[in-house]
């Protein structure tokens, strides 16, 4: 078994990052960061299906999982990701149950799902069908993004949904949900999020959280909470912050 479901199975701690370049070098770059996993964002970002596939395949090759954050939880997506070789998939607006089940059917074969069989890259373009459907059925990862008020007042049920392997927050677009996008501060917001923790943490399902900020306090902070499964930054804030503070450092030092 994998281990980033093995981790996932036993809720251990795993640290993820989101990648929304498309090119292989920021993939290999983000590789060295010791990352669990790294996920190609297909919902807020150009980067094309043809592109995910070769960089799923730099993140495998590099000895990382690769999950792929979908556009929408739609059928033909997420099996044209899981056909090109993603280890799993995480699935925006997942706000029920109904909405958990039909993410799970779409990466799984029958009698598990749905998911219409083809041949691709996933499948060693034929010669190991038969490897592949027992992987799928065993291994393949489906993660629910918790980015709705719906979703936290439905997150008992989602949580007890066969085949869902852990959830995600998603801070900006539950804000939004409430009236207020990106003041996740509020005390209405917070209480959502904290109804979500608390329900993860007493079914002792792994808790999911992006953060955003390049700052790893922050990411222990999470840590602390009960959170273990974490995304950290994002390759171009990771990219961008480090460029701003030393040109800062360097301006200010030459004052």
């Amino acid at each position: 078994m994998t281990n980033l479901k093995t981790k996932l199975l036993k809720n251990e701690l795993i640290v993820g990052s989101w990648i929304t370049i498309g090119h292989q070098s920021i993939v290999e770059i983000m590789c060295t960061g010791g990352f669990d996993w790294l996920t190609l964002d297909l919902e807020h970002s150009v980067i094309e299906l043809s592109q995910a596939q070769q960089m799923i395949a730099h993140i495998k090759n590099n000895g990382v999982s690769a999950l792929v954050r979908v556009s929408k939880n739609e059928e033909v997506i997420i099996k044209r990701v899981m056909d090109a070789g993603a280890d799993g998939v995480i699935v925006p607006m997942v706000n029920s149950a109904s909405d958990a089940e039909q993410a799970v059917s779409f990466v799984k074969y029958p009698p598990l799902g749905k998911r219409g069989v083809g041949l691709a890259r996933a499948q060693q373009y034929g010669i190991g069908f038969d490897t592949y459907k027992e992987w799928l059925q065993q291994e393949s990862v489906v993660i629910a993004q918790i980015e709705h008020i719906d979703a936290a007042n439905n997150i008992e049920e989602i949580l007890q949904v066969d085949g869902i392997d852990g959830i995600i927050i998603g801070p900006y677009d539950l804000s939004g949900s409430m009236g207020f996008p990106g003041e996740y501060h509020r005390d209405d917001v917070k209480a959502a999020i904290k109804h979500v923790e608390q329900t993860c943490i007493s079914c002792k399902k792994p808790l999911g959280f992006h953060v955003i900020q390049p700052d790893y306090q922050l990411l222990a902070d999470k840590v602390n909470t009960g959170y273990t499964f974490l995304a950290f930054s994002l390759d171009f804030f990771f990219l961008g912050d480090k460029v701003r503070t030393e040109m800062e450092k360097l301006k200010s030092s030459l004052l």
